[in-house]
């Protein structure tokens, strides 16, 4: 079963580099969970994708490789060395080769990684689903749920029935055993849990070895977790005696939901706003970076609306142009926060930061409206989809702008009722908006899209302050996005196969960055 979402696992972060968190962070944790598996200690790295998945396609454009070779490194997800992570492998000594052939995959963003030293081999199997997220199936052929927020400890036995038994009674965590001729056991525990249970594995004559996997996630989870809530109907039944606004019930859900202070989630949230603050300043300053189809474009905007040449708008013409300086600094391998994913990173900042700096609000407001947002991108997250490979962009770009509609009502001290009619309003607009990006750059036509969200999201702000009737409401709009993104083509669901990446024009640019690409890097790997 699916851990309970947290707003900064699985909505608002990483902060990260690369074009694409599905693709960049998530790789980069699964690698990280490889390097654990294997004791920091990889020789050769065989990994293999299913043609009918987006990764066959897409995994060297859009930052898998480079995501997971840093991960195998032990790099984290916004490590500077990620530019260059070929040159580093090859310099590791590590042996990578990738095929692409059936391997059965039924996710589409499936990793088979089999990785070998001078004293053991393991496989993986490994998914990304969305916005950074993963889940761990398989070790060695056998069935596990891993997903990067526990401790789990893995203990081989000589004797596993018996093992199992000594450590359930041991109760330091929760104990599963993948079926009756798996040799290990898997544990998930809490830091404090998994030290004390090394030490009494560690007087266990049955036990060959122990295997730590630490977490990936900022957000760790526990036995018998539970939250206040989880539909916006039940968020609603909850708030009946207590009247929050939408940002006061984002930090109860996620103080709860991580076991950490409400203090603590709205710090965590102020140095995320910060984050984004000095991305899009960075932005603005101009980016540079060769394998990338546009430039620092925000700098001509800019001077555009100095100069009095664009449509009137201090708002609208302030959020696309920070929306624009956060995209130009993901394309340039900069720091971003992937919000709720790398691809749409640009919309929400955009929106509630452009906002906030052109009405002259507070950081407070700001941090307030991303609360907010990130609990909208809750809801989204438990009940459809962040994934483009899944949803399409309207999983991405759509629960963007339906997120940043949510916060620019907190922004204007709207109601509950009215942040959430603004999120709806914005969703509905984007039901069955496509994945299609150009060369895998996830350049074009994203940046457009992010502009386009953050558009959407001002104008379903205005409509719901002015009450404007959503007549969908929430639950059921993020209902209809899981049935329209199933209902999506393989080929527009960023996989380079249709839409506006199989134009002329696009075969075209894809042909040159790749050419250019070739010429300035040494392959550390073979890819047949």
């Amino acid at each position: 079963m699916k851990s309970y979402p947290s707003i900064f696992n699985d909505v608002i972060g990483p902060v990260m580099r690369g074009p694409s968190s599905s693709h960049c962070a998530a790789a980069l944790r699964i690698g990280r969970i490889c390097r654990d598996l294997m004791h920091n200690d990889i020789n050769e790295v065989y990994i293999e994708f299913d043609p009918n998945g987006s990764l066959a396609t897409t995994h060297s454009g859009q930052g898998s490789d480079m995501g997971l070779f840093g991960g195998l490194l032990g790099w984290n997800a916004d490590d500077e060395r990620l530019k260059d992570y070929e040159l580093h492998m090859k310099n590791a000594g590590i042996k990578v080769t990738i095929t692409i052939h059936p391997i059965g995959a039924t996710h589409p963003n499936t990793y088979k990684i089999t990785l070998k030293n001078n004293n053991k081999s393991h496989q993986v199997i490994g998914l990304s689903t969305g916005g950074g997220m993963i889940e761990i199936i398989e070790i060695d052929g056998f069935p596990v749920t891993i997903m990067g927020d526990f401790h789990v400890t893995l203990a081989y036995s000589n004797t596993v029935s018996k093992t199992f038994d000594y450590i359930k009674n041991l109760n330091l965590g929760e104990t599963k055993l993948p079926n009756t001729s798996s040799p290990y056991i898997l544990i998930n525990s809490n830091l404090d849990e998994q030290q004390n249970l090394l030490k009494k594995l560690a007087e266990h004559k049955d036990i060959i070895e122990t295997v730590k996997i630490n977490p990936v996630l900022p957000i760790k989870s526990r036995k018998n977790l539970s939250v206040p809530f989880i539909t916006v109907a039940e968020m609603l039944e909850y708030n009946k005696d207590k009247k929050l606004n939408l940002w006061e019930l984002a930090v109860a859900y996620e103080s709860i939901r991580g076991n950490i202070s409400t203090e603590e989630v709205k710090d965590k949230m102020g140095a995320i706003v910060d984050t984004m603050q000095t991305s899009i300043n960075q932005g603005l300053k101009g980016t540079h970076y060769d394998d990338r189809i546009l430039g620092s474009q925000s700098l001509s905007f800019k001077k555009n609306m100095e100069d009095n040449k664009l449509v009137a708008g201090d708002v609208l013409n302030n959020v696309i142009m920070y929306t624009s300086a956060m995209m130009e600094v993901k394309s340039s391998m900069g720091v971003i926060v992937a919000a709720p994913t790398a691809g749409s990173c640009g919309a929400i900042p955009g929106t509630i930061i452009g906002t906030a700096t052109t009405l002259d609000l507070n950081r407070e407001s700001m941090v307030k409206a991303m609360l907010g947002a990130g609990l909208i991108g809750v809801f989204i997250t438990a009940h459809a989809t962040f994934s483009a490979e899944v949803g399409g962009c309207m999983g991405e770009c759509g629960s963007a702008s339906g997120m940043a509609a949510s916060g620019v009502v907190i922004l204007k001290n709207g109601t509950l009722e009215q942040s959430l009619a603004a999120a709806s309003m914005a969703l509905q607009s984007s039901l069955g908006l496509i994945c299609d990006t150009v060369a895998d750059r996830v350049e074009a036509p994203c940046l457009n899209r992010n502009v386009m969200a953050a558009s959407t999201a001002i104008s379903s702000a205005n409509m719901a302050l002015s009450n404007y009737d959503q007549v969908i409401p929430l639950d059921e709009v993020i209902e209809t996005m899981k049935k329209v993104g199933d209902a999506i083509p393989h080929t527009l669901r960023c996989t380079g196969l249709g839409g506006l990446a199989i134009t002329r024009t696009a075969k075209t640019i894809e042909e040159k960055l790749n050419k250019n690409k070739a010429k300035s890097i040494t392959r550390g790997f073979k890819n047949c």
